[in-house]
């Protein structure tokens, strides 16, 4: 049913890779969100948690820097560790926390120079612009629903890069600090994921539509992907999956497994996407002055 859908909306929808490192240890861990582009000036949308991600990233860095730096003081005496332990409490280093997160923009354009990102106040969304660069490595752009009549049952698609498989990174050892590099695989395979419009989100305030609820749940990487249907117009983006309680639990039932007797407990949850509306979309770009492009609605 998507096929011809996925062909077009593929060429203008790019991951954004992150490595991520922990205190503690060179080891690194690779992750995947989801953007596409909404016009042929470099213009593009994602969800506003991936961005902080970005926005943050620098300061998290910095203060890890900090407190290597007061540490380097203590390195020839005696009580380093006593000195360690006292910066670790201060500047809160545990082995789960973040020291550097490092994001790619693979095949987006050539040489962003700069790079410009706008959240929305309220919504998970923002955009991205990316300034001064040579040349578009995407393709076309989005076409957004013109009329943002979006129906209960209407069959959809979302499409983004929840699974990462790109290696080209490295922990130096010499800089003790994680890096990209020209080696290994650089890209993830796309990965697609259909469901039905189950009910609108409304803003709990102004009661206004503001997502879109889809059957089935959205993937960790495919957050900031464009929700689309079978003629590759764009409906939404993929913002979070949500947790809905079916109340059918089974509290220390006895079942037999295999040839034995064995009692358990299950609460199950039904897991259903949660999209941002074209309309708040469309609405946001207009804010900001964004140019992009509507198309009616397929039958």
């Amino acid at each position: 049913m998507f096929v011809t859908a996925i062909e077009k909306v593929t060429p203008f929808t790019r991951p954004i890779n992150f490595i991520t490192r922990y205190y503690g240890g060179g080891e690194i861990v690779p992750g995947s969100a989801t953007m596409f582009f909404v016009n042929e000036q470099g213009f593009a949308v994602t969800c506003k948690h991936v961005v902080e991600h970005i926005v943050h990233g620098q300061a998290i860095y910095s203060h890890f820097l900090k407190f290597k730096g007061e540490l380097r003081k203590f390195e020839k005496e005696k009580n380093h560790s006593l000195h360690q332990k006292r910066l670790e409490d201060h500047y809160g280093m545990t082995k789960e926390t973040v020291i550097r997160i490092l994001p790619n923009f693979l095949n987006s354009v050539r040489r962003e120079l700069t790079m410009e990102i706008t959240p929305h106040p309220t919504q998970d969304l923002a955009i991205i612009k990316f300034a001064s660069f040579d040349e578009n490595f995407y393709q076309g752009h989005a076409f957004f629903l013109r009329d943002g009549d979006v129906r209960q049952g209407r069959s959809l698609c979302r499409l983004g890069y929840p699974f990462p498989e790109f290696t080209n990174y490295r922990y130096n050892k010499d800089m003790d600090d994680i890096e990209w590099t020209t080696d290994g695989r650089q890209s993830s395979p796309s990965f697609p994921l259909d469901g039905i419009v189950t009910r609108q989100i409304g803003d709990p305030v102004t009661n206004r539509v503001q997502g879109i609820e889809l059957s089935t749940p959205g993937l960790r990487g495919q957050s900031g992907g464009p929700l689309f249907d079978r003629h590759g117009i764009v409906y939404g983006m993929q913002s979070s999956t949500r947790h809905l309680h079916l109340g059918f639990d089974q509290i220390n039932k006895e079942v037999s497994i295999g040839a034995k007797k064995q009692r358990v407990s299950n609460y199950p949850f039904l897991n259903v996407g949660q999209c941002v509306h074209v309309n708040v979309i469309k609405e946001f770009l207009r804010e900001k002055g964004v140019k992009y492009y509507e198309a009616d609605p397929g039958v």
